[in-house]
């Protein structure tokens, strides 16, 4: 019984040393541990905060560069605009379209009425009766006296008052000659079927020839 005693005795001292001795190992190792994770987390600490000082300061910087940018932008923009307002445009000066500019376009114009009569007669190339021809020439007077009364407007605005008095008489000279010439030539044909296409086809030759010559001896 003694023997029993002294054994339980031993078995709980041993326990007890063991226990002891497993606290102040798991204390030991402890407190470096502890140590060091603070350490850890204070030199993070710092370096998060070295971190946020330079991002905002370098933003501030950055923000102060491109507003420099736009005013000069915005300046250089106001500059062109000031600048292109006191130039005129080619529309707003009168002296853009010059008289020799003039002649050259109507020239122009005088070819391009004569392809669209030759359109024109291609169009009805097959078709030979009196109603075709006179479509024809009917429509080629259209074009020409057209352009006739485009080409004095012109001459109105471009010659002087004396030259244009003169230009005003001669043309209604020839607007009369037109005419009897047109008509003594119908007459040819009188009663015939061909006597109002003759008529036509001479105003239209006249008109043409007319075109032609108030551009090239009267417009300067």
């Amino acid at each position: 019984m003694k023997n029993n005693r002294k054994f339980l005795t031993v078995l709980l001292t041993v326990l007890f040393v063991t226990l002891a001795a497993c606290g102040n190992s798991s204390e030991e190792s402890g407190v470096p541990v502890d140590n060091q994770s603070q350490s850890d987390n204070s030199t993070q600490n710092t370096n998060d905060d070295s971190s946020n000082v330079d991002s905002t300061e370098n933003p501030s910087s950055n923000d102060n560069t491109d507003t420099d940018a736009n005013d000069v932008d915005n300046n250089n923009a106001n500059e062109k605009v000031d600048t292109s307002n006191n130039v005129p445009t080619k529309e707003e000066d009168p002296s853009a379209k010059t008289t020799a500019g003039l002649k050259e376009e109507y020239l122009k114009k005088l070819n391009d009425t004569e392809i669209a009569v030759e359109e024109i007669r291609k169009k009805y190339s097959d078709d030979t009766s009196t109603y075709a021809m006179k479509k024809v020439e009917g429509d080629r007077y259209d074009l020409w006296d057209a352009l006739l009364n485009e080409i004095y407007g012109v001459l109105k605005e471009q010659l002087p008052s004396e030259e244009m008095v003169q230009l005003k008489e001669e043309q209604r000279n020839w607007i009369k000659h037109r005419d009897e010439t047109a008509k003594e030539a119908s007459l040819k044909y009188k009663g015939g079927t061909a006597e109002q296409l003759e008529y036509v086809a001479v105003l239209a030759n006249l008109t043409e020839e007319r075109c032609h010559e108030l551009v090239e001896d009267y417009m300067k």
